[in-house]
């Protein structure tokens, strides 16, 4: 089956309420393709890399999580954009990409994914008195030391991961997936005993070591591998059209 390009924007931006939510790019339908649908490639990343292997794949759309046009960037479509730009008009490929919304969506967001692969339950805001804030509190089922759920996460995510390590076993955790590391300091407030990014700054170590807490960094790319895979899934089965998710690595 085919669905018209405007109906299914339109369902992902109801679906993921993303009119409501300020962020530093635009969301939902990036560069329009062709009218209809059919086959969608999900990725993480709207890079080349993706955009070829969305070509071999005969995608009629790209839906990512880092799209383009943020914010401050040079708005010049030279060098590396016209390439990315150039090989999405010239394959008539629409790009539909969501920042924010996809970080925050209690079903397909990165953070309430990650939270599933990793047996996470959810127990909710990092900050409640700050909608601002992205990341999630939850608990494991029992108590682990660090080293065995980093193991955990090494396994589940297919790197390893930066870990620094508390004094005590682990059970309620805090956590935001991408460049959330900049939240710790919210996540100590709440009395976690282990925090999760996807990167880390330098202050970070010091941070989880004078509050005794742990601290896991498990790769940007790596953390928000999920939340666009089960979009992609979700618009799949709404409109029965096809779905691949493509993932082109990404060490950071």
């Amino acid at each position: 089956m085919a669905v018209a390009l405007n109906t299914l924007v339109e369902e992902a931006d109801r679906y993921l309420g993303s009119a409501k939510i300020q962020d530093y790019c635009p969301n939902g339908l990036q560069v329009e393709g062709r009218p209809q649908v059919m086959r969608i490639v999900s990725g993480v990343t709207a890079s080349q890399a993706l955009l070829d292997a969305a070509v071999q794949a005969r995608a009629d759309l790209v839906l990512v999580h880092h799209g383009y046009f943020w914010k401050g960037e040079n708005p010049c479509v030279v060098g590396m954009k016209q390439r990315r730009l150039k090989t999405l008009l010239k394959h008539d490929i629409s790009l539909l990409a969501y920042h924010l919304p996809l970080d925050l969506h209690a079903e397909v967001g990165n953070n309430a994914q990650l939270a599933r692969q990793l047996d996470i339950t959810v127990e909710g805001p990092l900050d409640p008195a700050d909608h601002r804030v992205i990341g999630l509190i939850g608990s494991l089922p029992e108590p682990m030391h660090p080293r065995d759920f980093a193991r955990r996460v090494q396994e589940v995510l297919g790197r390893e991961p930066l870990l620094i390590e508390g004094s005590e076993k682990i059970r309620r955790l805090g956590w935001c997936t991408g460049g959330g590391q900049g939240y710790i300091d919210r996540a100590i407030a709440a009395g976690v005993d282990l925090f999760i990014s996807g990167e880390a700054s330098e202050q970070t170590f010091h941070s989880a070591r004078e509050n005794d807490i742990s601290f896991i960094a498990a790769g940007h790319h790596a953390t928000e591998r999920y939340g666009v895979q089960a979009l992609g899934d979700y618009l799949a089965r709404r409109f029965a059209l096809e779905h691949v998710f493509i993932d082109c690595p990404n060490p950071i």
